[in-house]
């Protein structure tokens, strides 16, 4: 699944990057993929500790879960203000790239639900 989400909002963020790079410029296009990259970046990281997690193993990693899930929200809130002062980024086309995650996400667990119903 995770695999598959991925996919999904790689393919979300660069249409809509696409289509906000048209109607916005540079700084709008870059926006979207910014905010997609660290989006699925987030991802990735939670889903990884995640899998972890579910195996039973004993890792300092495991056990640290909890601190380290702070540690990783407010490592992405200094992405995105670093992103915002630059000024390279347009700040709604970069939540709106954030945001393509959760859509694909929400999508993909309606249609695994739905054809395990």
């Amino acid at each position: 699944m995770r695999t598959r989400v991925t996919i999904d909002a790689a393919l979300l963020a660069a249409v809509t990057a696409l289509a906000a790079g048209w109607l916005g410029g540079l700084p709008a296009l870059l926006g979207v993929l910014a905010g997609g990259a660290l989006a699925l970046g987030d991802f990735w990281w939670l889903a990884a500790r995640i899998d972890a997690a579910g195996t039973g193993a004993t890792t300092p990693t495991v056990a640290l879960w909890g601190a380290t899930a702070g540690l990783r929200l407010a490592a992405v809130a200094v992405a995105v203000a670093g992103l915002f002062v630059t000024g390279w980024f347009h700040p709604v086309a970069l939540v709106v790239g954030l945001s393509a995650l959760p859509c694909a996400l929400v999508a993909r667990g309606l249609r695994v639900a739905r054809e395990g119903a």
